[in-house]
């Protein structure tokens, strides 16, 4: 929704007496100070999602704050890179969210979200980069796309990519996520029309330098329309991915 519609809308709800002025002017906030943090309430205005928490290094206390005035302004809740002990804090508070473990995530429920019609490729080399695919594929999912996805199709055994490849092109957005060399972002850029993200993970061995040799050989890649993700960005995957669709369906 524009700014000046949703202007219109309070202004409306005002004159209608539904609201008070008080409430109308909660409802303009910019911003919510809490102290520790400033919560963006026109993000979702500005680029069309409103504000991740993100998880690590905030205490679970903080996040319960965030989520709280979050929903006070009717947004969507995303939060990111949570651990276990933190979201089962999260969860007993806020019951009706959604702790997706693998992730590492909490979300609105991703069920009462509508979904595109288009939909993004989600693929892993491993089952070692589940988590951060999981990332990619829920973080699309809340921001309202379907996702499919096809795990442990790395090129160690390429026959089991080959059996979804129809399935594969047939998407808008492919992202790829793969750790070691990160040869499947490449095999998948040279087998689509579409653009793909390819994530690199901290999976691998001593060589691997926790993800920086999959950085470089992705960066690298001979495969024309690939953009490249910080190692482990999942989230960052999912959101462009998401943004790419929203622009495709709402244009």
């Amino acid at each position: 929704m524009s700014n000046d519609k949703k202007l219109e809308q309070i202004l409306e709800k005002v004159q209608s007496n539904d609201i008070t002025i008080e409430e109308a002017k909660i409802q303009l906030r910019h911003y919510d100070e809490l102290g520790f943090a400033k919560i963006d309430l026109h993000r979702a205005q500005r680029q069309g999602f409103p504000e991740v928490i993100f998880g690590q290094g905030k205490t679970k206390e903080q996040i319960h704050q965030i989520i709280i005035s979050l929903l006070h302004d009717n947004q969507t809740i995303l939060v990111t890179r949570i651990n276990n002990e933190k979201a089962q804090y999260i969860i007993n508070k806020h019951p009706y969210l959604q702790y997706h473990e693998t992730a590492n995530m909490i979300s609105s429920p991703v069920r009462d979200i509508s979904k595109s019609t288009s939909y993004v490729s989600v693929l892993c080399a491993g089952t070692s980069d589940l988590p951060i695919a999981e990332e990619a594929a829920i973080t699309a999912e809340v921001m309202g796309i379907q996702v499919k996805r096809f795990y442990d199709v790395g090129v160690s055994g390429i026959h089991r990519l080959l059996e979804y490849m129809q399935e594969i092109r047939n998407g808008r957005v492919s992202i790829v996520i793969a750790g070691m060399e990160g040869a499947l972002a490449s095999v998948v850029g040279g087998l689509v029309d579409h653009p793909v993200y390819a994530v690199p993970t901290s999976i691998g061995y001593g060589a691997n330098l926790n993800g920086v040799s999959t950085l470089l050989a992705m960066i690298n890649s001979c495969s024309p329309g690939t953009s490249v993700l910080n190692i482990d960005n999942g989230f960052g995957a999912g959101y462009n991915a998401s943004m790419i669709i929203n622009m495709l369906e709402n244009s």
